[in-house]
């Protein structure tokens, strides 16, 4: 004879499910609201710091900067969706666009595991599991520090005359080599989901989509470079020389601005980097103010790019609401 279920206790459950729903839906955008605070205090914060320089500016060196940057955060959310893909996850590209460019306000919060974090949640709000969103943008990630050593080498010359100490950079890119094969990585990554306690990759990651990813962060820090030389060259002429030691430097300066993750956005990390490799082509006191102006630019574009991404899905998904 079996034992009658409680009617009590059944009718429970679900209303205890809908309660921890509404608390995560809430801790969701306390989250995002979080990040977005830390954000526009680095704004405000860099502001006073860059005006006088940045109005100081042509216009149309400015205009074309501010261009290059939103093209290369633009291309952020296509690396992520491309790899989340290969990893199993299902999601439109506009979703995409807003997990990651959203996501990524986290790094305006000093340690860089809140923008894994805020991806995976509104990844979760849409669908995809927390598993492949944390799949997807640790595997981005990973993938745009090769690619920006790789970039990064053109500012080797630089380095060896006179700033050494950067080399220790390069000591991660033999080991980046070896995980752009597919079968090493799905093992780290697997590995690493198994330490967490979840369950490993479904599939192998594939060759085409981690050759793609690699690509497209490789252009993303061929833009990057293109900013910093836009603003150089108003200031002194550079020429294309100048513009393989912006990219350079660009990509180190990420690179190391990623890995001082208990600052918030790795600031100062980035500007040292920028500066040291600058200051070859640029007198040092101008070269700092523009990699003050590189960072000022940065934030206003991560703002502007996550706020009109989030804004066009609110709208699409209005606009496809079903009429009731």
């Amino acid at each position: 004879m079996t034992e009658a279920t409680d009617p009590g206790a059944a009718a429970a459950e679900p209303a205890a499910r809908g309660r921890r729903a509404v608390v995560v839906k809430w801790l969701r955008r306390v989250l995002v609201l979080a990040v977005l605070a830390g954000a526009i205090y680095q704004l405000v914060v860099q502001w006073p710091d860059v005006q006088d320089t940045l109005t100081s500016l042509p216009w149309t060196s400015v205009a074309l900067s501010f261009a290059s940057v939103f093209a290369a955060i633009g291309l952020g959310p296509v690396i992520w969706h491309a790899v989340l893909r290969d990893a199993g996850g299902q999601v439109a590209i506009r979703d995409a666009s807003m997990i990651y460019l959203v996501g990524q306000l986290g790094k305006y919060v000093p340690g860089s595991v809140w923008a894994f974090l805020v991806q995976m949640e509104l990844a979760k709000a849409v669908g995809v599991t927390r598993v492949r969103a944390f799949t997807a943008s640790i595997v981005t990630a990973g993938l745009g520090v090769v690619a920006s050593l790789l970039t990064g080498a053109l500012a080797l010359p630089s380095i060896l005359a006179g700033h050494q100490e950067y080399l220790w950079l390069f000591v991660l890119l033999p080991a980046g080599l070896v995980l752009l094969h597919p079968k090493p990585l799905t093992w780290i990554v697997s590995r690493g989901l198994r330490t967490l306690r979840r369950p490993p990759l479904e599939r192998p990651l594939t060759a085409p989509a981690i050759l793609l990813a690699l690509g497209l962060s490789a252009g993303t820090y061929v833009l990057l470079g293109l900013h910093l030389w836009l603003l150089s060259t108003a200031i002194g002429p550079i020429g294309f020389d100048g513009l393989l030691l912006c990219i350079g430097a660009m990509s180190l300066a990420m690179t190391a601005g990623l890995l001082a993750f208990f600052l918030p956005s790795g600031i100062g990390a980035r500007e040292v980097v920028i500066v040291a490799v600058l200051a070859t082509v640029l007198p040092s006191g101008p070269a700092f103010t523009l990699a003050v102006v590189s960072r000022l630019m940065f934030t206003i574009v991560d703002l502007a790019s996550a706020g009109g991404a989030a804004l066009y899905v609110r709208m699409r998904r209005t606009e496809t609401a079903p009429v009731t």
